[in-house]
């Protein structure tokens, strides 16, 4: 598998999940959220993203570890906040990143379909941070009764809303919680419809391609 491959991209993004959910003490979730920006660094690179954004990541990498270092002698998740807020600027960036990717793209094959599955799994990781955001800097808790939560009950919530599942067991108590869901759910759809569908409809595997032939060209 190559590192320039969104395969690798769609895998760390299955890893960075699965750790966020499993580990909950301060210390082990500043690592897991300097992984998760690692990955998303992966991202932006696979992408060929802008170098300003490249820049970006690289420095929120850095702030991210020096965070996690801290939270070993300090285990406050204060400092953890900022991150946070910096961490859904990145998410905000990487599924588009991907999408302007694939867009320059002159065929649609393996590698746009993984491309278009991990931009759809970042917009639910994006929403996931941004609702760890507010839970951070808003009164009150985010989920009401439940408390603010923690980052896997966001990543559990964000994913249930942008499939639209509503399992109803948690849900944010105001807004801007409450709008953000709606965005989500809306989004979530849309994209699911109209980009990943029309990706997997226009894919045809290498095999197909070649005993079709090369495409002819277009009549002026």
């Amino acid at each position: 598998m190559s590192a320039d491959s969104y395969g690798l991209v769609l895998l760390l993004i299955i890893v960075t999940y699965l750790l966020s959910i499993t580990v909950d003490q301060p210390v082990g979730a500043s690592v897991v959220l300097a992984v998760q920006i690692a990955t998303v660094w992966l991202v932006l690179r696979t992408a060929r993203a802008h170098r300003w954004v490249r820049i970006t990541a690289s420095v929120l990498l850095v702030l991210a570890a020096a965070t996690a270092i801290s939270q070993a002698f300090l285990p406050e998740d204060e400092g953890l906040s900022s991150v946070f807020v910096a961490s859904t600027v990145l998410y905000a960036f990487a599924p588009f990143s991907i999408v302007r990717d694939l867009g320059e793209r002159e065929e649609v094959d393996g590698e746009v379909v993984l491309g278009a599955i991990a931009a759809y799994l970042l917009i639910g990781m994006f929403f996931a941070f941004a609702y760890r955001t507010v839970a951070a800097v808003q009164e009150g808790p985010f989920f009401g009764p439940n408390g603010d939560g923690a980052m896997s009950d966001h990543l559990f919530f964000s994913f249930v809303t942008l499939s639209t599942t509503g399992y109803g067991n948690l849900v944010p108590a105001a807004n801007p919680g409450q709008t953000m869901a709606v965005g989500e759910a809306i989004f979530g759809q849309l994209f699911l419809v109209v980009a990943v569908a029309k990706v997997i409809n226009a894919w045809r595997p290498r095999r197909m391609r070649e005993e079709a032939g090369p495409t002819p060209p277009a009549e002026r």
